[in-house]
């Protein structure tokens, strides 16, 4: 029987970066408690005392009757539910070796767009073979949002992807608002590799404009890059779905254009000339398309899809291969 989530189910949140506390800002707004797992100190004060993570979206002033923070994970997961993950992958393992409450009877929600990194797995992927739930206690949210747009109240769209109808429904309404628009898929596969790709492309998208390609250029880039998502993702699981659609399309788009994208932002530095390690110091927040480079080259070697932009992206990344000369030779093929 396929878990079910109720209106009763309570929520809890891992993470407290931009995307989790954006995440939080949209629950809370809508009235839902959050038992919210934090780590920092200086988050944890911040929040305690003045209702404001004072390292990400410091400008929101969160209803403090509707946040629980909490520094221990146990208590997050005891007293929920619903669990969300909203932490970079590159620390989720840390994360949750401090757990040691039960999952069974707990629905896991990934926010999480990325690949952890040591066995090869998405989020749902991880928790299935690691934590033994099965596909109907997991789901995630994905689409084109970016946290900075969303704790701004931008209209913003999501996709709540999971195995049963009903629980994505009462998933979504906790979130939509007049502002934050949801939609619903059972794609799971698709959906979480398609978030996963999409940092990788923007990397690419990054690397030309520091190149000095042009918006010509780009546009044929992306083009691509969204013909080489859909190759990977209805070849290694086919499923009825279409790319077109704004959690796969959507999402590329806007990571690979936006201002906000940090993926992009680290791929535009490497094509100014920065090395990778300097550019990876500089930035503030985790880039996923970074790790999600030689997770995507690692799991392909089994499925040997063509993939040469995410194969340019890696050389760059992990060979120390020439930015400018890979794109040149990119251009050859597209």
């Amino acid at each position: 029987m396929a878990f079910k989530i109720t209106d009763n189910s309570r929520c809890g949140v891992i993470g407290y970066g931009s995307w989790a506390t954006a995440l939080v800002y949209t629950l809370v707004k809508n009235k839902v408690k959050v038992w919210w797992h934090i780590r920092n100190e200086e988050v944890m004060e911040s929040l305690q005392t003045e209702g404001r993570n004072a390292k990400y979206l410091s400008d929101i002033e969160f209803d403090q009757e509707y946040i629980t923070p909490l520094t221990d994970i146990n208590e997050v997961v005891k007293n929920c539910e619903v669990i969300l993950i909203a932490s970079p992958s590159a620390f989720l393992k840390n994360i949750l070796s401090e757990l040691t409450e039960p999952l069974e009877n707990k629905f896991i929600l990934s926010a999480t767009k990325g690949i952890i990194s040591d066995d090869y797995t998405t989020i749902t992927e991880h928790f299935n073979r690691t934590y033994g739930l099965p596909y109907d206690n997991l789901g995630l949210i994905s689409g084109p949002s970016h946290a900075e747009e969303v704790s701004r109240d931008k209209l913003s769209y999501l996709t709540v992807a999971c195995k049963d109808e009903e629980n994505a429904v009462k998933i979504g309404d906790m979130f939509k608002n007049s502002t934050f628009k949801v939609a619903y898929s059972t794609d799971i596969y698709g959906i979480e590799y398609a978030a996963v790709l999409k940092n990788i492309y923007a990397l690419a998208s990054g690397l030309s404009t520091g190149l000095g390609y042009g918006d010509n250029f780009r546009a044929v880039l992306t083009a691509a890059c969204a013909q080489e998502l859909t190759r990977f993702i209805n070849e290694s699981y086919p499923f009825a779905r279409d790319t077109t659609n704004s959690v796969y399309l959507g999402d590329l788009l806007v990571t690979s254009y936006s201002s906000f994208s940090r993926n992009r932002r680290l791929g535009q530095m490497i094509g100014h000339g920065h090395t990778v390690r300097s550019a990876l110091n500089e930035m503030t927040m985790v880039a996923e398309g970074y790790y999600a480079a030689a997770c995507i080259k690692k799991i392909n070697e089994k499925h040997e899809i063509s993939m040469p932009i995410a194969d340019m992206v890696y050389d760059v990344l992990y060979r120390r291969m020439s930015p400018r000369k890979r794109m040149k030779e990119l251009t050859a093929l597209l």
